[in-house]
């Protein structure tokens, strides 16, 4: 028995168990736990395919398999955080209510209070069309075309994390704002399933000349990360777009 063949699927599956972890504590508004969960996830799903590739065991199963684990850990979570998030921040506007504690031991029915806040799913439908359409893309071997899901699940999740461990009031009020959350929602939806070229961090050779935009993303990155922390993971998602269309720009001014 080749075992050898099993071990990136067995990687996918610890992807697919943090992401069906990580939807309850997201219906329960653990954000933190939530976001742990998923970032292990994350991780899994990045090593699935370097095993995959490293011992030379690639197939349609362990794609499929991937695909459906993504869509758990990077569709279904990030759309109940939104919808959760957007709850979350009608009580704290309307009743001055700035944890999700505080506000389950009030006993509001949260039931009642849903309204526009379903729009967060467009985020679980828009990764599940964006995820299949990416198994029958060919482009996308060595890039992206269209935000990935993974990216989007980082955004989204950053933002309840803000909330609790951020004490200044403008970003508060940003990120609290309903109609901020539901033009992020469309946004990130819409990146999704466009057409936008993106570069992808693999690296065919270490050449600096050869990777200045990925080097110039990855230190840029780090110094968000290390001097804002949480408020730094929704820029570096936009600073990935950014860099991504300058490149693109400067090989069509190549060309």
């Amino acid at each position: 028995m080749n075992i050898k063949k099993y071990i990136p699927n067995i990687i996918t599956l610890g992807n697919l168990l943090c992401g069906t972890i990580a939807t309850i504590t997201a219906v329960n508004g653990d954000f933190y736990a939530t976001a742990i969960l998923v970032g292990i996830g994350i991780t899994f799903d990045f090593f699935d395919g370097f095993m995959a590739r490293l011992l030379q065991v690639q197939g349609e199963l362990g794609k499929e398999l991937d695909s459906l684990a993504d869509m758990v850990t990077s569709g279904v979570v990030p759309g109940i955080v939104m919808v959760q998030f957007m709850l979350h921040s009608k009580l704290y506007n309307q009743l001055g209510v700035s944890s999700w504690d505080s506000a389950l031991d009030i006993g509001l029915n949260l039931d009642k209070w849903l309204s526009y806040e379903i729009i967060g799913l467009l985020l679980t439908l828009f990764a599940g069309y964006r995820l299949a359409k990416f198994n029958i893309d060919e482009r996308q071997s060595d890039s992206f075309i269209g935000v990935p899901t993974p990216a989007m699940n980082l955004f989204v999740l950053s933002l309840p994390l803000i909330a609790e461990y951020t004490s200044n009031p403008l970003i508060l009020d940003i990120i609290h704002n309903k109609y901020f959350l539901i033009v992020t929602t469309i946004v990130l939806s819409v990146l999704m399933v466009s057409e936008l070229p993106l570069f992808s961090l693999k690296f065919k050779t270490y050449a600096f000349k050869d990777n200045v935009v990925k080097y110039v993303f990855l230190l840029a990155s780090l110094v968000l990360l290390f001097t804002l922390k949480f408020v730094a993971i929704p820029l570096v998602i936009i600073l990935y777009i950014v860099l991504s269309v300058f490149k693109n720009l400067k090989s069509t001014k190549t060309v």
